[in-house]
């Protein structure tokens, strides 16, 4: 989500993995297994596993979740089952969705997501159909401002492609996936603090909702992340601002 409304979209996706802790860290759980399952338990050497590392950190799971999540999948106790599955789809107003998904019953699954965008108004699209609208995207988003000149050359020397500034006191830095857990570490040891770091799927194209479009969309959005087999969604929605007032 993107726009106008970016930061209020992240505040609102913030507060409910505040209010459903419990689901987050089972997502978050299955992804450092199937990380670790994928690409071994050194996070060092595994850049899926640093990212799902570090998002648990943010989360503030501890360390022996952690640990033991990863020794699973490393060791092939669990995981091994687990499907990385990305689906797309169409939600009220002609926004592209896009979800991913880990599952070991791609029948289940398939079955949960269409009933979601069915009940919401939307349509569950083929393979392809809208995939191509969105580009992998790392970001960090902290506390700065745009006229710290000692952020842009700090950020600018260590990958980043691009900053913004989405409110008076929050920068956006935008990157390659592959530099995001270095950027994010030289951002850190320069004393700036990170509220959040993610690969996003970002459209390069938005569509500009109204008030009615934006709560449909919400529902469907809430209703796909709240499946238990749904890691993230996209979509390419520039929510009414009025939705979050």
């Amino acid at each position: 989500m993107a726009g106008h409304s970016k930061w209020a979209n992240i505040k609102h996706r913030k507060a409910r993995q505040d209010a459903k802790k419990g689901a987050v860290f089972t997502k978050i759980i299955r992804e450092l297994t199937v990380a670790a399952k994928d690409g071994g338990a050194i996070i060092d050497d595994n850049p899926r596993l640093r990212l799902a590392h570090d998002k648990a950190l943010s989360a503030n799971m501890t360390k022996d979740t952690i640990n033991r999540a990863i020794q699973r999948g490393a060791g092939g106790q669990e995981g091994q089952n687990l499907e990385e599955v990305i689906y797309e789809g169409y939600a009220p107003g002609g926004v592209a969705v896009l979800i991913k998904t880990l599952t070991d019953n791609k029948n289940r699954t398939v079955s949960e997501v269409r009933h979601a965008f069915t009940k919401y108004g939307g349509n569950l699209g083929t393979a392809g159909s809208v995939a191509y609208m969105f580009e992998s995207i790392g970001k960090i988003l902290l506390k700065g401002s745009h006229d710290d000149e000692k952020l842009y050359d700090i950020a600018l020397e260590n990958g980043a492609d691009d900053l913004n500034e989405v409110e008076s006191d929050k920068i956006e830095i935008l990157c390659s996936p592959k530099e995001l857990s270095y950027l994010k570490e030289k951002i850190i040891e320069a004393g700036y603090e990170v509220e959040i770091s993610e690969i996003v799927m970002e459209a390069e194209n938005n569509i500009a909702l109204n008030q009615d479009q934006s709560e449909k969309n919400i529902k469907l959005t809430d209703a796909l992340e709240d499946l238990d087999d749904v890691q993230e969604v996209f979509t390419n929605a520039d929510l009414d601002e009025s939705v979050f007032t």
